[in-house]
């Protein structure tokens, strides 16, 4: 059998060159091209077709959520495997939501990263074991009460709540891992389909409705 070929999305030279070299080592896979950006990665993965995309999420420009989100719109055969120093529940979601197949950390050992790829590769979900945990405890919380605002999608109710919290645009971009334009966007479609005026009234209607709390 081949080895299977990975796509090294990573923006960090010295970490960059430390998973090239980890994965050049083990027979049974091969780097098939590295991206330094969420642009690049999404460039090249039609170009490449690699097996699995190892994807940071904290990169210049376009993020790694927006990136895998391109990326599996585009070609669904490719998975995304995140590596990343981000092990809270809100960045994993985030990242299955965009599509992603896995979820790693950076201080994985090398058998739990090699192993990573290679379940992903065969169409599995797999999550490092600082995170496991973490998934499972939040499927164990008690279901929360049904959404407010229904008008607005999921992720303009997550952009509302964390105006009701105070983020100013560029705060919530950092956080949900989006561009500024595409969060301004978010906030331009939230005013519309709330009829309201500016940020203070969205706020204000928000912390009624017991977002942000």
């Amino acid at each position: 059998m081949p080895p299977l070929r990975v796509l090294v999305v990573e923006d960090h030279p010295l970490f960059r060159k430390g998973v090239v070299a980890l994965l050049d080592a083990v027979p049974d896979l091969s780097v098939a091209g590295v991206a330094v950006s969420g642009e690049d990665a999404v460039a090249r993965a039609p170009e490449l077709r690699p097996d699995v995309v190892l994807m940071d999420l904290q990169l210049p420009g376009m993020s790694g959520i927006e990136a895998t989100r391109a990326i599996v719109a585009a070609e669904p055969d490719v998975r995304v495997l995140v590596l990343t120093l981000f092990e809270d529940e809100h960045s994993v979601f985030l990242a299955l939501r965009a599509g992603a197949r896995g979820y790693v950390l950076k201080d994985a050992d090398e058998d739990e990263l090699t192993d990573a790829i290679r379940a992903v590769a065969r169409g599995e979900a797999i999550f490092g074991q600082a995170v496991a945990g973490r998934v499972l405890a939040y499927f164990a919380q008690p279901k929360p009460a049904p959404d407010v605002f229904p008008e607005l999608t999921d992720r303009e109710r997550e952009v509302l709540g964390l105006i009701a919290r105070g983020h100013p645009n560029p705060s919530i971009a950092r956080t949900l891992f989006l561009s500024p334009k595409t969060v301004a966007n978010y906030v331009s479609a939230i005013f519309t389909k709330l009829q309201v005026a500016d940020r203070a009234e969205a706020m204000i209607r928000a912390r009624e409705a017991g977002l942000g709390s």
